[in-house]
């Protein structure tokens, strides 16, 4: 038989007649013989402390197999934040040489921020396929601008268009992990079944990882797979079956404080800290846990519980995939990085969340809010949080948290594990590696290079340096030496065990008493720490060493120059609008679909507004016309009890409901207008065919934010969780939705502070 490769000219003979030519075909690209499998896992606000192989008392015991059979990590960095570690992770270049500068949605025009990855910089997915592999996703994306996440949006920077064969997850930072905002391959798709039936995101994922191996299997058991399995947890919202939540009762009673200093001594004595590791002191801003009131004690205890038991959740079913890689015979030589994408976040604030939506819409987060819904929270009823004591805790010894450079925002836990490849096992690595260095490593061992052309288009070059050699020789010299740090105007360098690092605040994320949240970039004061003696960033040796800072800081200018760091910004306004595809109207005509991506959908806030929907139905018929939002804030039309309803969900606490009398059976128009009659409340007029059939005031209406991640607008149901309590989702119409047209007028509300505030608080 002769073949020729993909890209070379036909090896055959074309000739007049079949008896005369010579057939050729293509020829099939095949890995060698046992050529292992990839997995990465990569856990979401995990802190280095939180997994119970890096000194955690929270239950972990799958992770902790991996550990025990294979390699930790402990000089392990990221960005410190979810999008653009994920992009060096998948690229093994530098988050600002992908145009991943911070999180995809609040990309800015400058080329390290537009958050586009391009052709030139591949992503080892497409690497791997163009070599044999079956390539999955499965989970959390957040790897494409928020203009590019609806259905008419290009889907070249989805996981299809990046060298993924099949995918299954939700596009955005977070997803509610009983009422996700599902995608299957380019689409949306409803979630299989509902919450009160035992849905759990985390359980549906690792169950499809499964699907996807078995069908893979069901046809070859050679081909070797690329599986990326990025569970939404433990992101807010923190949710988890109560079963979980419960085996923690009690567990974190003795509060912050003395968890921190308990973890600090298992992480010593379990080798994962360098002996006399300091424990770096609690800033006087993060509460005093024994000077705290016993009901707020309760209150923090029960949202540590929560994340307790979300994460061992979490470990439970991601260890359902492993499981079966055993049971199929394909675990030992399968290689499986395991890590975070950052520390752990203080997104709770100073006490933590009952609903964090109410954060987006500039509302502070209270103990208030907090105190009369202790029994619910990690339910499908809340959106939970737990307060920046416990991130703090989470990311022992370190200071600080995600979103900032210093340790405890980009030092986090990474697990490897490959027994057929390795041989040491339960080992703990000291050499200091960044997550742009995972890339290369893999390729290395699997033998294939990073080729200089992809899919015609030149690349850049990898930044990244393959550490394979720790994977057998832990004393190997073989490390990064050098590494720049820039999220949100906070900046660090490691450059040969020393670290400079400067913290600058941001807007929606806690300031520091004593700095001002306006001080120029030039006015940061920046640390100094000799990490080889200092593991934990204790003593600042500034003051004490100015020369060797003044180096320090030059060399983090050079590589930020070198890499697109530039320019500097954090809280100050950018411009927010971006081009899109689509264009805004004074018209919109729906009917009946998949929902619509919010950037992407009317925005009816604070303007008037008809909504009319042209319907046939019976007495017997009910179900949504429009919704957008859900539990937590939004609204709906719909009809139940032969009536018309809308309803306004004011960020959960109150919804303001207008019903109309009995409707006649047939063929009808049903729809509101809203008028506004204040800046953030107005009125509505329930109409049927025309006439005005019920009126009610609505004298608050949401400022910002139904959901900044998911809860879309939809046509004929509700998806997600729904916005009124007095029905289910997704509560589909039963009659005949032909369409629904929705007319505006009027400037739409715009604030620009709470636009960015909103999106620096959810990330």
């Amino acid at each position: 038989m002769l073949t020729y490769n993909e890209g070379e000219p036909f090896s055959g003979t074309v000739g007049r007649t079949l008896e005369d030519s010579v057939q050729a075909y293509p020829d099939v690209v095949l890995p060698p013989k046992g050529t292992p499998n990839v997995v990465f896992v990569i856990l979401d606000d995990v802190g280095y402390a939180q997994i119970g192989c890096f000194g955690s008392d929270i239950e972990t015991p799958n992770f902790d197999r991996l550990a025990e059979e294979g390699l930790r990590y402990r000089s392990f960095h990221t960005t410190a934040m979810c999008s653009p570690t994920r992009a060096c992770l998948l690229t093994g270049r530098n988050q600002h040489t992908t145009g991943m500068g911070g999180i995809a949605d609040n990309a800015t025009g400058f080329p390290g921020f537009d958050g586009r990855i391009n052709k030139d910089t591949g992503f080892i997915s497409e690497v791997l396929r163009d070599n044999g592999f079956a390539t999955m996703a499965v989970g959390k994306w957040h790897l494409a601008p928020r203009e590019e996440t609806d259905l008419a949006s290009s889907r070249k920077r989805w996981p299809l268009g990046r060298g993924f064969e099949r995918y299954y997850g939700f596009m955005g930072a977070e997803a509610n992990q009983y009422a996700p905002d599902l995608v299957s391959d380019n689409h949306f798709v409803e979630q299989p079944y509902a919450a009160e039936d035992g849905y759990h995101l985390t359980e549906d994922l690792a169950g499809r990882a499964i699907e996807f191996i078995n069908d893979l299997r069901n046809v070859t058991v050679d081909k070797p797979f690329f599986l990326y399995f990025a569970p939404g947890a433990c992101h807010a919202p923190h949710q988890a079956p109560r079963e979980y939540i419960d085996r923690y009762a009690g567990k974190f009673d003795m509060g912050w404080d003395e968890w921190r200093a308990a973890t600090h001594q298992r992480q010593l004595d379990l080798g994962i800290l360098p002996p006399g590791t300091e424990l770096t002191p609690r800033p006087e801003w993060i509460q005093e846990w024994a000077t705290l009131p016993e009901e707020e004690k309760r209150a923090y205890a029960r949202m540590m519980e929560v994340y307790a038991g979300f994460l061992t959740h979490t470990d439970h079913h991601v260890g359902r995939v492993f499981d079966h890689l055993e049971t199929i015979g394909e675990l030992d030589n399968t290689i499986v990085v395991v890590m975070s994408d950052n520390g752990a976040s203080p997104e709770g604030d100073k006490h933590g969340a009952f609903n964090s939506v109410a954060w987006y819409n500039g509302v502070p987060l209270t103990l208030d809010a907090v105190l009369p819904n202790v029994d619910l929270l990690g339910s499908a009823e809340s959106h939970g949080h737990y307060p920046y004591g416990w991130a703090h805790a989470g990311n022992t010894p370190f200071q600080r948290w995600k979103r900032e450079c210093h340790e405890g925002g980009v030092a986090d836990p990474l697990i490897v594990h490959w027994p057929a490849g390795t041989n040491r096992t339960g080992e703990v690595r000291t050499q200091y590696l960044h997550v742009i260095d995972i890339m290369p490593t893999v390729l290395d061992a699997l033998g294939i290079e990073m080729p200089t052309v992809l899919e015609g288009v030149p690349q850049k070059p990898i930044e990244g340096k393959s550490l394979l050699e720790s994977f057998s020789v832990p004393e190997t010299s073989q490390q990064r030496t050098t590494q720049y740090y820039e999220l949100l105007g906070c900046r660090a360098i490691y450059h040969e065990s020393w670290k400079a690092v400067a913290y600058h605040p941001m807007r929606g994320q806690l300031y520091v008493p004593g700095i001002d949240p306006d001080i120029a970039f030039d006015d940061d004061r920046w640390e100094l720490y000799h990490v080889a003696e200092d593991f934990s960033e204790s003593n600042d040796l500034a003051a004490s060493h100015p020369q060797k800072l003044r180096e320090m800081v030059d060399r983090w200018w050079a590589e930020a120059g070198a890499h697109g760091a530039l320019p500097l910004h954090s809280s100050r306004p950018v411009q927010v609008e971006r081009p899109a595809h689509y264009a805004l109207r004074e018209r919109y005509v729906y009917r009946p679909g998949a929902p619509v991506a919010t950037p992407a959908a009317v925005d009816v806030r604070h303007r008037p507004s008809l909504t009319i929907a042209d319907v046939d139905y019976t007495a017997d018929d009910e179900g949504v016309l429009v919704a957008h939002g859900g539990r937590f804030g939004g609204y709906a039309l719909y009809m139940q009890d032969n009536s018309l309803h809308y309803v306004h969900n004011f960020l959960g606490k109150q919804r303001f409901r207008v019903s109309s009398p009995p409707l006649p059976e047939g063929h009808h128009t049903l729809g509101y207008s809203f008028t506004p009659t204040g800046q953030f409340a107005g009125t509505v007029d329930l109409l049927v065919d025309g006439e005005v059939v019920a009126t009610g005031e609505i004298p608050q209406t949401t400022i910002y934010s139904y959901h900044l991640f998911g809860e879309y607008f939809c046509i004929g149901y509700d998806d997600g969780t729904p916005v009124d309590n007095t029905y289910f989702a997704p509560f589909h119409f039963t009659g005949h939705l032909d369409s629904v047209v929705v007319d505006i007028s009027g400037t739409p509300f715009r604030d620009l502070a709470l636009e960015i505030e909103a999106f620096f608080a959810s990330q």
